[in-house]
């Protein structure tokens, strides 16, 4: 049994994990069990635990201490027997202390623990992600994308990945849906990826505008339309930034409209 803790209200959470009687509430209309009760004598996954509420918390402490539940709007007590899991991106020693998160709660499940890396700290696996999404997501799309370019990794490589795996899974789906033709270039990836790259040691303003424009066209292939887009300026006023730094499209004599 899964549920999602942070996808739900405190009603519906409480409703999803305890049942409900019959005319508990408006649109009660028949009795229902709850995941706490359906996973009996099995094992119940609760992800984002971190996202319940406070009355919640009391509520599950005390099915985890006395083993019974009580279904809402109900007066049966109904013994369960079950292994719980939990996850959560927060940190719940913090909230601990802040008191958003009960101490007794956060003891009585860390029994285990197993922390997961974030995704920035073993970036060696994402050339490996990379191609199982790419796989995945062009065999749903009916695409003949088969992989990303040196340069396209190499970004994706520099992100942090606050999103971690998920984050990564979502960049690649967008890029195989706008990809061209069988590889993902730079300019497939969204803009957030191409400001992941440090910028040179000038303090000019002048220096660090050129070399962000030049960045750009470089990641679009000198598409102008496309870089005007990202930089948020019209083609002429690029058109003029070109010129005024001198920029040479080396890639191509013709420049991309």
């Amino acid at each position: 049994m899964i549920v999602n803790c942070g996808a739900l209200s405190e009603g519906v959470l409480e409703s999803e994990l305890f049942g409900h009687e019959k005319g508990a509430f408006t649109g009660a209309q028949y009795r229902r069990k709850g995941k706490l009760e359906m996973a009996d004598g099995g094992t119940l996954f609760l992800d984002e635990i971190g996202d319940i509420s406070l009355k919640t918390q009391v509520d599950l402490l005390r099915v985890l201490e006395e083993k019974t539940i009580t279904r809402v709007g109900g007066n049966q007590s109904i013994p369960v027997d079950f292994r719980l899991i939990a996850a959560t991106n927060r940190n719940l020693e913090s909230m601990v202390t802040q008191g958003t998160f009960r101490e007794d709660l956060y003891y009585r499940l860390n029994v285990f623990a197993i922390t997961l890396a974030p995704l920035r700290d073993h970036r060696e696996d994402i050339p490996l992600l990379v191609e199982h999404f790419i796989k995945k997501h062009s065999s749903a799309m009916n695409k003949r994308v088969s992989s990303a370019s040196v340069e396209a990794l190499e970004l994706l490589k520099a992100y942090d990945w606050p999103g971690n795996a998920r984050e990564l899974q979502n960049a690649i789906e967008r890029a195989v849906l706008v990809c061209k033709g069988t590889e993902i270039r730079p300019c497939d990836l969204p803009i957030q990826f191409h400001d992941s790259r440090p910028l040179s040691n000038s303090k000019s303003l002048s220096a660090l505008e050129a070399q962000h424009i030049k960045h750009v066209l470089d990641e679009t292939g000198w598409n102008i339309s496309q870089a005007a887009r990202w930089l948020e300026i019209d083609r002429v006023t690029l058109y003029n930034k070109i010129n005024k730094y001198g920029f040479r499209n080396e890639g191509s004599k013709k420049q991309g409209v």
